[in-house]
């Protein structure tokens, strides 16, 4: 598990929360834009964070859980949807995709949007196509969460109204037609009500902080020179490199040249089978066979790629955690197709799934070493208690990367006389510092949390597995 400064920052309010009842009305800080996310994932992690006895492994459990939980559900889908070998397929990619292992493995707020944008999916599909109009509760709950999770779940939202103007033009013209009737109004009140009523922390937020977060909002989608461009057609020429990437990254172990020919194959693959879709879908009743939720599939990653299209930044793994389970998905069922085929075709199947296997078997994360940034972290503040000689004193992070919340966290546990500088300045500064990209020279830095404690010089040093620990004093003590 991850253990840096996004998930100390988590931990340390959440931990809050539970001791202080300190309610949370926000949740994490966007990386772009100074805006918030709502404040669901804290609460999600509270449970597990007081099971485990304030230890940090409690979250990462849940988030593991959930990703156990979407490799279920992609199965159970798949089966009754598609079929067993998809099922069996798309199932076993998801469960050996290196980079959906590593973000199963420890606590962030994305990391749990894999399971909540399935729900959401599948539960569209029981209103549209099963017409159980009780699941537009269930839709509002799991895009609810997702929003939490990410603003790019934004993008499930076209896809819930394409799919709905699709299917509902087609229904139209049958003689059993979705249209729009009381309980069809009756459900989606009551899931705009929820959804309003997950606004309300923020809202409130907002009022207390004149309108911080959404006024970052306002500013971040209408000053866009370098973050988003809401010219759709825009984000046509990034179709396949978006698709390149997302290919590489989750099927084909993050090997860039075998990413590049799964990539050409998958996408021509895709291809056919969607117009194959279409086709049988224009042949079927709306409600019947694989054609309905293949469809939704389809709509489901071509928002997805369009929508990351329009974004002007680097496009971090991450960033699409809400197409995992849908890449895997699409992927299984053109295998399954091909073991369809005659016996060359059925041996060019088992020939893509064996390269996909070992590619991704190759970079499995549990093959390396464990980073162990928990337990380097506890080792650390171990050190300083034990130097400090349980006296007061401040703390200073220098990391390219990083942030010093989890260190912090690790303290307070141990109850530890740590104080920030604008609350006491004290007469020890310890400087952990993480080399790695950095020179370390605390003496002198700029760093706010070193420079206000003044003019200091360096009396101790030591290192805990690559990473320097400096015992700073004022030099008036000279």
């Amino acid at each position: 598990m991850e253990f840096l400064g996004d998930q100390g920052r988590d931990v340390v309010l959440v931990a809050k929360f539970l001791k202080e009842r300190d309610l949370m009305f926000i949740g994490p800080q966007t990386s772009i834009g100074n805006m918030y996310l709502g404040p669901l994932y804290y609460y999600l992690m509270a449970p597990f964070l007081l099971f485990s006895n304030f230890n940090p492994v409690g979250p990462a459990i849940m988030v593991a859980l959930f990703s156990v939980a979407t490799t279920f559900l992609i199965y159970l889908l798949a089966k009754k949807y598609l079929n067993h070998p998809t099922a069996l397929i798309a199932s076993f990619l998801y469960s050996i995709s290196p980079v959906i292992i590593k973000y199963s493995s420890f606590s962030w707020n994305p990391n749990i949007m894999p399971f909540f944008s399935l729900l959401f999916i599948w539960s569209i599909y029981q209103v549209f196509i099963q017409k159980k109009y009780k699941f537009l509760i269930l839709s509002s709950i799991s895009f609810i969460f997702c929003l939490n999770s990410h603003y790019l779940a934004l993008l499930l939202l076209p896809v819930f109204a394409i799919y709905f103007f699709y299917y509902s033009v087609i229904l139209s013209q049958s003689k059993d037609p979705v249209g729009i009737n009381k309980q069809f109004i009756k459900y989606s009140l009551y899931a705009l009500l929820l959804f309003f009523l997950s606004l309300l922390p923020q809202i409130l937020f907002d009022i207390k902080h004149n309108g911080q977060n959404i006024n970052s909002i306002i500013k971040f989608f209408t000053i866009r020179q370098t973050t988003v461009n809401l010219k759709v057609y825009k984000a046509i020429p990034q179709i396949w490199p978006l698709f390149r990437q997302i290919i590489t990254r989750l099927i084909a172990g993050k090997n860039e040249i075998w990413g590049s020919l799964i990539s050409t194959l998958l996408f021509f693959g895709f291809l056919f089978s969607f117009l194959k879709t279409r086709k049988q879908a224009s042949a079927q009743s709306p409600a019947g066979g694989q054609a309905p939720f293949l469809t939704l599939l389809y709509i489901w990653l071509i928002i997805g790629i369009l929508g990351l299209g329009l974004y002007k930044q680097h496009i971090y793994d991450h960033y699409f955690a809400f197409l995992f389970p849908i890449v895997c998905l699409l992927t299984a069922n053109f295998i399954s197709f091909l073991f369809q085929q005659k016996f060359y075709i059925k041996l060019l199947a088992i020939l893509l799934l064996a390269i996909i296997a070992t590619l991704s078997i190759l970079e499995n994360p549990f093959r390396f070493s464990a980073n162990k940034q928990l337990q380097t972290t506890k080792k650390i503040v171990d050190l300083i208690a034990q130097e400090s000689n349980q006296n007061e004193f401040n703390l200073a992070l220098l990391a390219k990367q990083n942030y010093d919340p989890p260190y912090r966290y690790i303290a307070n546990l141990k109850k530890l006389p740590l104080y920030l500088l604008a609350d006491k300045k004290t007469d020890q500064l310890f400087v952990i510092c993480e080399p790695w990209q950095q020179e370390c020279t605390p003496e002198g830095d700029p760093l706010w949390d070193i420079a206000a404690f003044g003019p200091a010089k360096i009396r101790q040093q030591w290192e805990v597995n690559n990473i320097k620990i400096f015992l700073m004093t004022p030099s008036e003590k000279d």
